[in-house]
């Protein structure tokens, strides 16, 4: 059974680094952290005999902020893929679709039709390293790279920008929030897993313990029950190996 609010408090705390992406994570109506990630980490570390706390912070100084010691581990739909060496990893916890996605009137219709087109990404995520180095995919007129990921959207549907890359799940979730009619092309430019960073050098073990718990979570059904409450059809996104990204 969940432990209850004291017993909690009186536990060791895990300072967990996010930044603000529905449904993973976001300030719910009473003003506290919620969403997937949120409610993951709490189950998966109140498991461990920690207490989860999230800080929101600046997505772009995520390494330096876990070198630094300032937070434990960066828990945010955040990819495995091409970072392995970066971090020490636990997981994958989740599966991860990385799309585009373009108003409905868009002759765009294949990953092939964004040649000399304009795409906008946020800033130090997995879409904009793959459209900068990928040479497998079209070459853009120009990638437009924005701190603030709402500012993706907004390009988009202004018409500042042919098109925007992110998580399928953040780009639903969005339309979802805001009303948007966007169209999400029906060809992904990566699936891949998420999981949970820690530095390099961190020697407590958390991430070992963490890929365990999380395990279980997956197979006892908690973590089904959690996507649940955010997505439909939530084992699809549980379908992800465990020694890949």
């Amino acid at each position: 059974m969940p432990a209850s609010s004291s017993e909690e408090s009186s536990l060791p705390t895990i300072l967990v680094g996010s930044d603000v992406y529905p449904p993973f994570n976001y300030i719910g109506e009473d003003g506290a952290p919620t969403g997937i990630d949120v409610e993951l980490a709490k189950e998966a570390f109140r498991r461990m005999g920690y207490r989860a706390e999230f800080t929101i912070i600046d997505w772009e100084r995520k390494t330096q902020l876990l070198e630094t010691g300032d937070i434990d581990c960066v828990w945010g739909s955040f990819t495995i893929n091409g970072r392995e060496d970066d971090y020490r990893w636990a997981g994958p916890y989740m599966a991860s679709r990385q799309v585009v996605a373009v108003m409905p009137g868009s002759d765009i219709e294949t990953i092939a039709d964004l040649e000399g087109r304009t795409l906008a990404v946020q800033s130090t995520t997995k879409p904009e390293e793959l459209f900068l180095t990928d040479a497998s995919l079209p070459a853009l007129r120009d990638l437009y790279c924005f701190e603030d990921r709402e500012l993706i959207y907004t390009a988009l549907g202004k018409g500042y920008v042919d098109a925007i890359a992110a998580h399928e799940t953040a780009i639903a979730q969005y339309m979802k929030d805001y009303g948007a009619d966007f169209r999400i092309l029906d060809e992904e430019i990566l699936t891949t897993g998420i999981g949970v960073a820690f530095d390099r050098d961190d020697d407590r073990q958390l991430a070992g313990q963490l890929s365990e718990t999380l395990e279980q979570m997956r197979r006892d059904g908690t973590s089904a029950q959690i996507i649940g409450h955010y997505l439909p059809d939530a084992e699809k996104y549980l379908e992800v190996g465990q020694s890949e990204d």
